[in-house]
């Protein structure tokens, strides 16, 4: 007979998000009920309600709620908890929060103190892979004196780098020595505030690296298996947002090899839970150890769906302290795997954050298709938090497959009201290095400009009569299927033509719509008219057809007459101004630096972490004024003339949302 394994009752899941509906979609799986936990902002989130019970920590502060580790081990005490799980991030690396729950008599779901102290510093990881030989690149340990006087023995570029870092923060290139001291400070200063320590070191950069990891695993009982790679080079701001596996990249004596090294460095450490060892692999296939993080990954789900191994399930099972539930033969890659990370940004703004409201949230429904996310409705992004939304994760026999699976998978994930990188996404998939894999971690950046050029030329040969045709005949067919009111029916109709005047993406239109006859309206635009039919109307979607061809969009509007309209992964913006609105609402100003004219604004919520300037000082154009800190990352506000500071609103610690200037300038310079 079958031992029966043993598991816990009830666990706490010490995160937000997406990873916290992923460990709680995994412990409902195996009949364990779950505590969520939430700053008193993500009160409304969905791992809130879904999970069994869920506690406060807080108002929105990192370390008064998820950072928290008191009041966490309390909640947990309280609840009967008798396991954590901390996801990825917060403390998911945090051996403040292990030994605390060795103190309460709590198991916490992943390695020990020794794995997260020894791989969680960078500098002591590679001084240990060094020793049992596992190759490392060429490094500069020290104080900032010693790094910026040894730094010169290594060629450039090279990259300043956190200690304690991790999921791409605290990292940064250097291509000329003179910018190294304000790097360190720069990378110093983020890495105390999001790790806790701001000990940083310099390494070599690898020219044109891929990024390719090995998930591992191990148990308790000292077995260590790998599940083969994940290939991670698509990245942007140092963090991935395309993953997939098998790696295109390597042959099988190179995954063989970086298979066993991975596993002899978690064999070495005595590793017990998921955990994946980074490497960076030049042009020649050389590879070189880049780090350990020991925890799940963001990019877990691309070797669960070519292995068939539920890892967040298998990371309970030997926390309870169950052996392994497979050994090395047993694991076999199927297939290919592509997962797309979806995030609230701008890539035509260099990635800036888009936090905000959405008001529409549409997942696609396909077979062999996964979809993480934070949210199962249109909801808030907040700014205090990581941009991430979803993952999305596909599956095919084939490379190829896989990627026109994963194309036509976002062309229908519809997100109105912020901006998103899912046209940028699709952009990438179809760029022909992409898809003949000849690409490197520097991709994005080399790039970026020719990639939203294409998406802007693709959206430019979208004939605009289809997405205005489909939004007033949608306005018309869905609010009267309704029964909704709208302008017309408030002052009553004086003929049967209709006649409407908006703008689209700043173009005015009229539009003419005459009554329907025998299943068809009569629409026209400008100087052309159409005879259009609906074959689909539901909420959000409609299918046009006309002689001229079939158009099918995603629409929604909000409160103030504005109206979104998706096609092919293209949002068209549309306004209104016959609608009566609700209320007036401040727009605030649209400026890639955050200012226009003399008076600067943030263009993201977050907080002030650093104001350069004093009322009074003159400043030059591009002088950095002061930085953002929003979704995790430091947003330079830039001055977009030349001047003298007036005022300063803002200090360090503010809280600011673009509802008000945080600097004004002079209208002139005094003689």
């Amino acid at each position: 007979m079958k031992e029966r394994i043993k598991l816990f009752d009830k666990i706490l899941v010490a995160n937000r998000g997406e990873i916290a509906i992923r460990v709680m979609r995994a412990a409902r799986e195996l009949c364990i009920s779950t505590v969520a936990v939430y700053a008193e902002v993500d009160k409304d989130s969905w791992h809130v309600s879904f999970a069994d019970e869920a506690y406060c920590l807080g108002e929105r502060e990192l370390s008064d709620t998820y950072l928290n580790v008191d009041q966490i081990i309390q909640i947990a005490v309280e609840t009967g908890s008798d396991a954590i799980h901390p996801g990825y991030g917060f403390l998911s690396e945090s051996p403040a929060l292990i030994e605390a729950c060795e103190k309460a008599g709590i198991v916490f779901i992943g390695p020990d103190t020794r794995s997260i102290k020894l791989m969680g510093n960078k500098i002591e990881s590679r001084k240990f892979v060094q020793d049992i030989g596992v190759p490392t690149t060429q490094g500069v340990t020290g104080d900032v004196d010693t790094l910026i006087r040894n730094a010169s023995k290594i060629p450039l570029p090279i990259l300043v780098k956190a200690a304690s870092g991790g999921g791409g923060k605290g990292m940064r290139i250097v291509h000329d020595l003179a910018d190294l001291p304000g790097i360190i400070e720069t990378t110093s200063r983020e890495a105390k505030s999001y790790f806790g320590d701001g000990t940083v070191y310099v390494e070599k950069f690898v020219v044109e690296p891929r990024h390719i990891e090995i998930q591992v695993m191990g148990d308790k009982h000292g077995n260590v298996v790998h599940l083969f790679e994940r290939e991670c080079s698509i990245q942007r701001r140092y963090q991935k947002i395309i993953e997939e596996s098998p790696s295109p990249t390597l042959n099988d004596e190179i995954r063989h090899n970086m298979g066993n090294a991975a596993v002899r460095i978690a064999k070495e450490i005595g590793y017990g839970n998921a955990g994946t060892i980074e490497f960076l692999v030049d042009k020649d296939l050389n590879y070189y150890f880049l780090e350990m993080n020991t925890r799940i990954q963001v990019e877990h789900p691309t070797t669960e769906m070519v292995t068939g191994i539920d890892l967040v399930q298998e990371q309970i099972r030997v926390a309870a302290g169950n052996p392994l539930s497979f050994k090395q033969e047993d694991v076999r890659q199927n297939g290919h795997a592509i997962e797309c990370r979806v995030y609230a940004e701008d890539p035509a703004n260099n990635f800036l954050p888009s936090p905000g409201t959405m008001i529409l949230y549409r997942e696609p429904e396909s077979q062999r298709v996964r979809i993480d996310a934070c949210t199962d409705k249109a909801g808030t992004i907040h700014s205090f938090y990581d941009p991430m939304i979803s993952k999305v994760i596909v599956w095919e026999d084939t490379r190829e497959h896989a990627r026109l699976k994963m194309i036509g998978v976002l062309k229908d994930y519809i997100i109105h009201g912020i901006k998103s990188n899912i046209r940028f996404l699709i952009e990438l998939l179809q760029e022909k290095n992409f898809v003949d894999n000849t690409i490197s971690t520097k991709f994005c950046d080399d790039h970026l400009e020719e990639l939203v050029s294409a998406s802007k030329q693709k959206r430019g040969r979208i004939v605009l009569d289809g997405p205005l045709a489909s939004y007033i005949l949608y306005f018309l067919k869905h609010n009267s299927k309704k029964g909704d009111s709208n302008i017309w029916q408030k002052i009553g109709y004086w003929r049967d033509i209709l006649e409407f005047k908006l703008t689209m993406d700043d173009e005015p239109f009229e539009i003419v719509v005459y009554p329907e006859k025998s299943g068809l309206s009569d629409v026209i635009i400008g100087e052309s008219r159409y005879l259009v039919e609906i074959p689909h109307l539901s909420e959000n979607k409609i299918t046009v057809k006309a002689k001229e061809g079939i158009f099918n969009a995603f629409i929604s509007h909000d409160n103030y007459g504005n109206a979104y309209v998706s096609c092919n992964g293209h949002i068209f913006n549309i306004h209104r101004d016959d609608l009566l609105i609700k209320e007036d609402f401040y727009t605030g100003i649209d400026s890639p630096n955050g200012g226009e004219g003399n008076l600067i604004f943030t263009p993201m919520p977050g907080k002030v972490v650093k104001v350069n300037t004093t009322e009074g000082q003159e400043v030059q154009k591009d002088d950095i004024l002061l930085v953002v800190e929003a979704m995790k990352m430091e947003n330079n506000i830039l001055a977009l003339r030349h001047g003298i500071i007036e005022k300063v609103n803002v200090k360090p610690g503010d809280m600011v949302d673009g509802s008000k200037p945080l600097i004004v300038l002079r209208e002139e310079l005094e003689s």
